[in-house]
């Protein structure tokens, strides 16, 4: 039986070490300063909160560097965790205060071996990992409610099959799953899809993780090839003429995978994979100068699927591509648009929330793209931020942001850095542009940052009626009705540093630093 290591007391002393370490992104920069280094970093709309160096993620076992990133939301308290893969192990941070994040402890590498490739996504309290290039290392499964109970010094787990809350699944029903590549999950019906493994030449495998103490293999599709990533959704698109899927009529309602598939025949493919003993190919599409097909997302509407091919920038000399393929008709996708990037750097990862997406840029960082006017043929995407994890270069290079995770309720983005280990950003008009105070509309605060109080007035006839606060998470901290008066205290004495939200009549809004 494997045993429980012993962890130093880290996360306390990082909760110190990282407490008001928020820094604005102001005139194009977020000045940062971590252990006694500064560095600037370019931006655009997102100020960085905190930033956890990979020295405190990655165990010290090889080489120390980050890969794939996902988030876990407590459903008891809201809490948010940030999951981040590293070389020798799977790390967790509680970032729900994200100006002070505490390192809660890491799961190591299922066998020993270090990946630079290792994936987690999350499902039902659970995380599930795999990684790439390290024999038998399987599926690992960690129950996340062990991170409940805060930092605790024996919070880093070993890789012992069923043993202090880790299992590892290594196959059934003849697959031995041996290494893998990615992992994607639909929380509709409780699957995992296991991509570019040992086993079924490298094409999905379909794991039954309803049980995730007793994993099982219900499916997997072998005829397209290897699979690189893929994602999967119950299907609410516009397509209702399933005419290439056998006894189907409409693909509404079904699990609809689209695959990544890089390699020696780069392409995109997209299946039926609703019945798992039976998955059924839909089509498939390539496209111009293929490098390496690589990674896409659907949009929300189910009608488009954005794409990045990982390799082209290198091998072609392109700026940041990035494909948009239509697939208001599933059966025949085709490509509607290019969008290339400001730079020369490499994509990886995107993710799409609302009508904005999300790119992992390495050495150009996080690149955030409008897409609202995605189904046009021409400057469908438009840049509206970033942040640049890597200051030093935005050139074609393999380092720098890998992924990004953007789906907390917070608003607050977590990314994985390969060098520099975990960020969190967030927009800096959503309640942290914390620029110089200026006086805008009716209204003006004084001092602005403060030690204390600070005054609010109104410079005009309006009077303040109304007042509540909100601090960094948007929780509101003070509310306050019935003023009727031209100046008002804001009882701020006892709060902590950090940037709060003042907002008057339920309409202005102040940005408040406090300093002491």
């Amino acid at each position: 039986m494997n045993y429980l290591k012993k962890l130093p007391f880290l996360a306390f002393s990082l909760f110190i070490c990282l407490a008001h370490a928020q820094s604005p992104c102001e005139n194009g920069f977020a000045i940062h300063t971590l252990e006694g280094v500064t560095t600037s970093y370019p931006c655009n709309g997102y100020d960085l909160l905190s930033r956890v160096p990979i020295s405190v993620l990655a165990t010290t076992l090889g080489t120390e560097e980050g890969s794939d990133i996902w988030g876990w939301t407590d459903p008891l308290d809201g809490k948010e965790y940030a999951i981040i893969s590293t070389t020798n192990s799977t790390a967790f941070v509680d970032v729900s205060d994200p100006i002070n994040p505490i390192f809660l402890g890491r799961v190591e590498t299922a066998n020993g071996n270090t990946s630079y490739w290792r994936d987690v996504k999350v499902y039902d309290n659970h995380a599930y990992i795999v990684a790439d290039g390290v024999g038998n290392h399987g599926m690992q499964v960690f129950d996340l409610t062990n991170l409940r109970n805060g930092p605790n010094p024996d919070l880093t787990f070993t890789s012992a099959i069923n043993d202090g809350g880790v299992v590892v699944f290594s196959g059934d029903n003849g697959i031995n799953i041996g290494s893998c590549h990615n992992i994607v999950i639909n929380e509709d019906d409780a699957t995992a899809y296991l991509v570019g493994c040992n086993a079924v030449s490298g094409g999905p495998i379909f794991v039954d993780i309803s049980n995730p103490s007793s994993p099982t293999i219900s499916g997997s599709y072998a005829a397209s090839g290897y699979t690189h990533d893929a994602q999967v959704i119950t299907y609410n698109g516009p397509d209702t003429n399933a005419s290439n899927v056998t006894g189907v009529s409409s693909y509404i309602g079904r699990q609809i995978l689209a695959a990544s598939n890089g390699g020696s025949n780069d392409k995109v493919v997209f299946l039926d994979v609703t019945d798992k003993s039976n998955p059924q190919f839909i089509s498939e599409i390539t496209y111009p100068s293929p490098g390496y097909a690589h990674q896409g997302w659907f949009t929300e509407d189910h009608k488009y699927f954005i794409f990045g091919d990982e390799t082209d920038e290198m091998n072609f000399g392109n700026n940041t591509r990035t494909l948009v393929f239509d697939v208001n008709d599933l059966d025949n996708p085709s490509l509607l648009s290019t969008y290339y990037g400001p730079s020369d750097a490499i994509d990886h990862n995107g993710y799409i929330k609302g009508n904005k997406f999300y790119l992992a840029n390495y050495r150009a960082g996080m690149r955030v793209v409008d897409i609202s006017t995605v189904n046009t043929t021409s400057n469908s995407m438009t840049e509206i931020g970033y942040f640049d994890t890597y200051p030093s270069s935005n050139s074609t290079a393999f380092n720098g942001a890998w992924s990004i995770y953007p789906y907390f309720a917070s608003g607050n983005i977590i990314i994985s850095d390969i060098e520099r280990g975990l960020f969190v950003v967030r927009e800096s008009e959503n309640a942290l542009n914390t620029k110089e105070f200026e006086i805008t509309n009716n209204f003006s605060m004084s001092p602005n940052p403060t030690k204390g109080k600070s005054k609010l007035t109104s410079n005009s006839t309006k009077k303040i009626m109304t007042v509540q606060i909100f601090n960094v998470l948007g929780k509101k901290v003070f509310d306050k009705n019935n003023i009727n008066a031209r100046n008002f205290v804001l009882p701020t004495d006892n709060y902590n540093n950090g940037i709060y939200i003042v907002r008057i009549n339920d309409r202005t809004s102040k940005k408040l630093i406090i300093n002491k």
